[in-house]
């Protein structure tokens, strides 16, 4: 039963925090891309890096995976990998990259329940593995703009079987602000709004625009 008394100004505990979650990149490789036709590809490739560098400006642990990077695939986006430097990918030959020990015991090591996820392709190497988690009683976030399938219908499907099965769809950008929630957090205000400036289209356009006319704090 509602109970107004049990009203307060608090935060879901289903919101994504810097504390509760970790990313996982999927296969943002070569070959994978160039069979992606669910969208525009610069514009996935455009997301995943924003969204690797909320990761990187909220301190979230991030973990990298790849698919047969030596034999087909080819290497970890550029783009993506100069966002952590020094961090290697965990390759893999399963499709499924929850069937790869080493990539579980990453996610598993960090104690988070929340995972962020993204990848290529969403009806393969994003769909497996977010089924697979959800079953383990993970709580499974796809970024559905830093993801894209084959096609249009295949990209659109597999999300479908993912949120039947429990998955929320997000945005890259919704991921940002989430982990952000409050403009009163100056000690990530600034790397926020470079990220947003950088990679968030009309909307950076927007904040520099703000920052220029108006003054340095009129994005928040």
């Amino acid at each position: 039963m509602f109970d107004t008394a049990q009203v307060h100004a608090a935060p879901s505990a289903d919101l994504l925090t810097p504390d509760n979650s970790v990313m996982l990149f999927i296969d943002h490789q070569p070959q994978m891309f160039f069979g992606t036709g669910s969208g525009d590809r610069a514009a996935i490739i455009n997301s995943t890096v924003g969204l690797a560098k909320a990761a990187r400006a909220f301190d979230v642990p991030a973990v990298l995976t790849t698919v047969a990077a030596e034999s087909f695939s080819g290497p970890l986006l550029p783009q993506l990998a100069a966002v952590f430097p020094g961090q290697k990918a965990v390759d893999r030959t399963s499709m499924n990259a929850w069937e790869d020990e080493a990539l579980v015991e990453a996610v598993r090591a960090t104690g988070r329940k929340k995972i962020i996820l993204s990848g290529l392709w969403t009806e393969v190497c994003l769909v497996l593995p977010a089924l697979s988690a959800l079953a383990q009683g993970y709580e499974v976030y796809v970024v559905t703009d830093a993801s894209g399938g084959v096609s249009p219908a295949a990209h659109e499907h597999a999300l479908q079987r993912m949120l039947a099965a429990g998955a929320v769809p997000v945005t890259w950008v919704q991921v940002l602000l989430e982990l952000q929630r409050d403009w009163a957090r100056s000690e990530t205000y600034g790397a926020v709004m470079e990220i947003v400036k950088e990679h968030a289209g009309a909307y950076g356009l927007g904040v520099v625009y703000a920052q220029t006319v108006i003054g340095a704090h009129a994005a928040g």
